[in-house]
């Protein structure tokens, strides 16, 4: 494990270098000064003299704590996990700095030489981040132990990946058992019957359910392609509001069929070069992510405009909203805002569409961003450069 590897390679050369100062050779203990040591050359003093300005640039928060568990030194980062005045914390008691009873266990095992790695919640109700966290006991000499050295490095990224990952297996789970339940269903029940009104029955349906999975599948390999920046676009010139009109003609009796209002409107002509199908699937994805969340008699509006040297497209809606906690991550892949509404076939999603959406807009040079309050609809904007984009 990283954060055990390192704790261990600090606390070795540690323990030789600061035993000293870990018994209170300094008055002032927020400064790490390294003597002479027996057994370290003195032309190595040098960079033992560095070792303060290392440690405090580190990432990573390195806390050493003494045998009676007082804080000894505490690096930046340290400080800024931990949520404490670093110089003021030293001397102080590492639970009175640090008030955590895990952490104060761990640092106690390590006295006793044995040495752990634990990932723990730390922060507020509400904003609360993760950290991995490695004690490990410095080198004893013939006195006994000489203190523990602390690492904690912020791990709540890759908490978050690991909780979208799980939600996407899940929801990849669902989206694909659903289907090909249903193909399997229809095909034996025409098979069984050998009736041509069961087969004109239930053979379209079967192809719809392999239609769905085709565009699930197609779905997964844009978002790979996306993801590893492989986007080819082929340039020409597009007229927005043609583009706009075409795609939104398509979901025309969708919209019909649930009672919403779907209009284009153009407050003036707007043409740039683009590739005209990855822009097509920009609003199809916005146009179809809108209309699934507007209620029959809402409505939705595709708006082209320009500023500046950008082309601005707005997708307005008039449905639920978007949770306030959510917004930072409606981009994010395989992110779901409600888990409950994914599992809802034609309502749900993997959670692909708008990761796809915001690779295309980027890979134009582009950006998108969403406005919302729940209850009152979202907007999506995007803004795309009007002047002709660098051919790779």
């Amino acid at each position: 494990m990283l954060v055990a590897a390192v704790a261990a390679a600090i606390a070795l050369v540690l323990g030789s270098a600061i035993g000293w100062w870990l018994r209170g050779a300094r008055s002032d203990r927020s400064e790490l000064v390294i003597p002479p040591v027996e057994g370290i050359e003195v032309e190595r003093t040098p960079l033992l003299r560095d070792l303060r300005r290392i440690l405090n640039r580190l990432p990573l928060g390195v806390v050493l704590v003494d045998e009676h568990l007082r804080i000894a030194f505490a690096n930046r980062s340290s400080a800024r996990i931990f949520r404490f005045d670093r110089k003021g914390a030293v001397g102080e008691h590492i639970l009175r700095a640090i008030p955590n009873v895990a952490i104060e266990r761990r640092a106690l095992d390590a006295l006793q030489g044995e040495a752990s790695f634990e990932t723990l919640q730390l922060g507020e109700p509400g904003r609360l981040r993760t950290f991995a966290i490695s004690a490990t006991p410095l080198p004893p000499d013939a006195r006994g132990p000489r203190g523990v050295v602390l690492v904690a490095i912020d791990r709540t990224e890759v908490a978050r990946l690991e909780r979208a990952r799980t939600e996407f297996l899940s929801n990849v789970s669902h989206e694909l058992r659903t289907p090909l339940s249903s193909i399997r269903l229809m095909i034996e029940t025409v098979l069984e019957s050998g009736d041509a009104e069961a087969s004109s029955l239930f053979l379209p349906q079967a192809l719809a359910q392999v239609d769905r999975l085709t565009e699930l599948v197609a779905r997964f390999l844009e978002q790979a392609s996306t993801e590893s920046g492989h986007i080819r676009l082929r340039l020409r010139e597009v007229d927005l509001e043609t583009l706009a009109r075409s795609i939104a003609a398509s979901f025309e009796p969708a919209a019909l069929g649930k009672g919403v209002n779907l209009d284009v409107k153009a407050a003036r002509p707007v043409r740039l070069e683009a590739d005209p199908d990855r822009l097509a699937q920009v609003f199809v994805n916005l146009i179809d992510n809108a209309l699934r969340h507007t209620p029959s008699g809402g409505e939705i509006a595709i708006e082209i405009d320009a500023e500046g040297s950008d082309a601005l497209v707005r997708v307005r809606d008039t449905g639920d909203g978007i949770p306030y906690r959510s917004l930072p991550h409606i981009f994010d892949r395989f992110y779901v805002g409600d888990p409950s509404r994914a599992r809802e076939g034609e309502h749900g999603g993997a959670g692909l569409g708008l990761a796809i959406v915001k690779g295309i807009v980027e890979a134009h040079r582009g950006s998108i961003a969403a406005e919302s309050m729940l209850g009152h609809g979202a907007t999506f904007v995007v803004r795309l450069p009007i002047l002709r984009i660098a051919r790779e």
